[in-house]
């Protein structure tokens, strides 16, 4: 899939575990992790906007797209 979220490396560099992002953006564990294995095939808008909150980053912090080849 060439559209790749970048949500783990966010939270490394944010220094916050899944369970505490989970509570922060109201998601469960089970989705979250969805997200950041790569697995989702959507995400909505306000899940978005939420992840960005609580990371205090921009959608393009978290989003990357790499054309397949």
């Amino acid at each position: 899939m060439p559209i790749i979220l970048n949500l783990d490396v966010m939270m490394a560099r944010r220094k916050i575990s899944s369970n505490e992002l989970a509570t922060k953006i109201d998601l469960t564990p089970a989705n979250l992790s969805i997200l950041k294995t790569g697995k989702a095939k959507a995400i909505r808008f306000t899940t978005l906007e939420a992840i960005c909150e609580a990371l205090d980053c921009q959608p393009g912090d978290i989003l990357e797209f790499k054309k397949e080849e």
